[in-house]
């Protein structure tokens, strides 16, 4: 039996998601928690990679087992895991159903706050002097009219596409701060980082619209924005087709 797991994790700990041999990371933690409860190796693969330090209000992976998913499974598993990392949910799904190529958009949101706040810490990004945040969404709409977003990727990764499909980019104001919400079919490592980091240049009135289309145009790296703080990047939804879920 195939099911996806649902699962939030404050990322400042850890080395990102992936097993990686140099530190701790979030699926490590996972599977080591999931095999003290069936007692025996499952391994996972989620919706996507989160890099070091980067938070997820929703991330979502598969694993498989023969065996019966004991009574209040997500109790048990929350009673086994760290304080930082927290599973909400367990869905039956599909045999074939994968947690990452079957996603048909993914959300995340990049914080940001003016002055010293100190409870901002590692879940927000301090800003030192306040963007223009009406310039910064004219430029973010003027993202949605493009799909190869090159200039906004990290260098050699194994994509084999820089193309994506975006839903919404815009900056919201929240109770601390700003907030920039982005969704697509898929993204690139780092994008958003240095999305954010460009939208930035445009509010500190050191790029206009002219040069933000260059930029994109340009599909080199080299042309955008600094990429911003891990700490202020929270992957927070991502969607499937009704379809793959057993009812």
């Amino acid at each position: 039996m195939r099911w996806f797991i649902y699962l939030s994790y404050n990322g400042t700990a850890y080395h990102g998601w992936q097993v990686q041999p140099n530190g701790i990371s979030v699926q490590e933690v996972l599977e080591r928690s999931l095999e003290v409860l069936f007692q025996k190796a499952i391994p996972v693969t989620a919706a996507g990679r989160t890099d070091a330090g980067v938070h997820a209000r929703q991330m979502v992976a598969h694993f498989d087992t023969e065996a019966v998913l004991p009574p209040a499974f997500v109790k048990r598993m929350n009673s086994i895991l760290p304080r930082d990392i927290a599973v909400h949910d367990v869905k039956a799904v599909q045999a074939d159903a994968h947690a990452r190529f079957d996603a048909l958009s993914r959300s995340y949101e990049y914080h940001v706050h003016i002055g010293k706040n100190v409870f901002a810490g590692n879940r927000s990004v301090r800003l030192m002097h306040l963007p223009d945040f009406e310039a910064m969404n004219k430029a973010a709409a003027v993202l949605m009219e493009y799909s190869d977003f090159t200039s906004f990727s990290k260098l050699h990764t194994d994509a084999k596409t820089n193309i994506c499909k975006l839903y919404k980019a815009c900056w919201i104001p929240a109770d601390e701060g700003w907030v920039f919400e982005i969704s697509a079919d898929r993204f690139l490592r780092n994008m958003v980082r240095s999305v954010v980091g460009t939208l930035l240049e445009v509010g500190g009135g050191r790029m206009n619209i002219d040069e933000l289309r260059a930029v994109v145009e340009a599909h080199d790296r080299c042309k955008a924005g600094v990429s911003m703080p891990a700490h202020g990047l929270y992957l927070t939804n991502v969607s499937y087709p009704e379809n793959i879920f057993l009812k």
